[in-house]
């Protein structure tokens, strides 16, 4: 299995600080010099894209000849990316450059797996290879590498083998990080405790909604995080206005769109890191998600698309669910959604609800929280479908209602975000509190 290490690099003083600056400048004009020349070749009828001049002369005295390597690979694997999406006429555009002189490179490099070491405990540490020009200008001795501190709590301190590092400079929180691959054993991961099953509603307002086999539902809330999203969205459209003609962006666009990512990426994946260590400790060993797909498709509300399209990033999501389940042996299938937010739990019907914001509301009397009642329903839907179309699953799951899915419902639980972590409200709905017919108070929680 892989995964990755994110973690703060801390110069130890101002003359590291200024070696680590000056490495990662090369590797920004490497990867410049490299791409002109490839973007050259490419609108050149005979140029050959993979023909490029040999950096090693040049560079290597700077950056060493493996991270030289390595700048050259990552710059052809952009390539071979951009010409396998052309060939699916999705590609935006060639690979770009890092920047430029006169207005400031980014910084960032590479560093091949046997050129760095890291050292994780009480003191932690990072060791890289930089050229021996810069060795002898920083008094660094022939064998000597470039120490630096580190700071985070990575998730793999341990494992199998390391990966390319990637390290650059962060201009937004005005530190210096670092990626790192690392493999880890399978026999490492963790098992589900049963297998039970939980179903997730995506929503434009509640993120996630979460109803499980084992009774639990679960609410994490968006308003407020969607709304400091759509200010820093209208502080670039803002900016943008101001731009002279010619112009796209500018440095301060650019790192309020890094910013606006960052936050919106932080808060999803401690959402998929809580709701899968919770759904662990319930013994869920399956999880259906609705794919958004089909919500993109239907809603025409001009502030909910932007809450879509926009903010959610769903494939990211996804992603970063799924491999976190994975740590935990659980498995995660994207499903189809559609109708699950219209459909009573209760009667079974679509004709006859109507929703209104967070309520949805039937004619036969049911009344509940619209996102927890989609999840449910979607659960009913999709538990056995492997065994039987929906028509008659949707009839057996009403008689089943009580011993298969919907067992006693606990208080849901809603989360909000702290801009740090996912915490619990003290406001949770209890489960009846969530219907206004009482004959299905007892059994169902919306």
């Amino acid at each position: 299995m892989k995964r990755t290490n994110e973690f703060e690099v801390v110069p130890q003083s101002d003359e590291d600080e200024e070696l680590l600056r000056r490495l990662l400048d090369a590797s920004a004009a490497l990867w410049n010099e490299i791409n002109y020349q490839r973007r050259t070749n490419f609108d050149d009828p005979d140029g050959d894209v993979w023909e490029i001049d040999e950096y090693r002369g040049r560079y290597g005295g700077t950056l060493g000849a493996s991270t030289v390597q390595q700048i050259e690979r990552k710059n052809r694997e952009a390539w071979r990316s951009f010409f396998a999406l052309r060939e699916k006429g999705e590609a935006n555009g060639k690979p770009g450059f890092w920047g430029n002189q006169d207005e400031g490179r980014e910084l960032r490099t590479y560093i091949r797996n046997t050129s760095y070491s890291v050292e994780w405990g009480e003191y932690s540490r990072l060791e890289i290879l930089v050229g021996q020009d810069l060795k002898d200008e920083y008094g660094l001795g022939h064998q000597e590498r470039l120490r630096l501190k580190v700071r985070g709590d990575p998730n793999w301190n341990k494992y199998d083998k390391q990966g390319r590092l990637e390290l650059y400079y962060d201009d937004v929180s005005e530190t210096f990080r670092a990626f790192q691959p690392v493999t880890i054993d399978n026999s490492r991961l963790a098992q589900p405790l049963a297998d039970e099953t939980a179903a997730l509603d995506i929503g434009a307002n509640n993120i996630v909604a979460c109803t499980t086999t084992t009774g639990e539902k679960y609410l994490y809330e968006g308003r407020d995080l969607f709304e400091r999203f759509r200010e820093t969205t209208q502080r670039i459209a803002e900016l943008q206005s101001k731009l002279r003609e010619g112009r796209y962006s500018s440095k301060q666009i650019d790192s309020l769109y890094r910013r606006r990512t960052r936050r919106r990426d932080h808060a999803q994946d401690a959402l998929c890191r809580d709701l899968i260590e919770r759904l662990h400790d319930q013994g869920i060993s399956t999880v259906y998600v609705g794919d958004l797909t089909d919500v993109l498709e239907t809603h025409w509300s001009v502030r909910t698309n932007a809450k879509l399209h926009n903010f959610w990033a769903f494939r990211r999501f996804i992603g970063r669910l799924a491999d976190t389940a994975e740590e935990f042996g659980i498995t995660v299938e994207v499903r189809t959604e559609a109708w699950t937010s219209q459909t009573c739990p209760n009667c079974g019907s679509s004709e006859g609800t109507t929703r209104h914001q967070d309520t949805l509301t039937c004619t036969c009397g049911f009344e509940g929280h619209a996102d927890l009642v989609a999840s449910e329903t979607f659960l009913r839907r999709h538990q056995n479908s492997e065994s039987s179309d929906w028509r008659t699953r949707h009839k057996v799951s009403r008689q089943r209602h009580e011993t298969d899915v919907a067992r006693p419902m606990a208080r849901p639980v809603c989360l909000k975000w702290d801009s740090h972590d996912w915490l619990e409200s003290p406001r949770s709905p209890r489960p009846n509190e969530e219907h206004t017919n009482p004959q299905v108070a007892s059994v169902d929680s919306a």
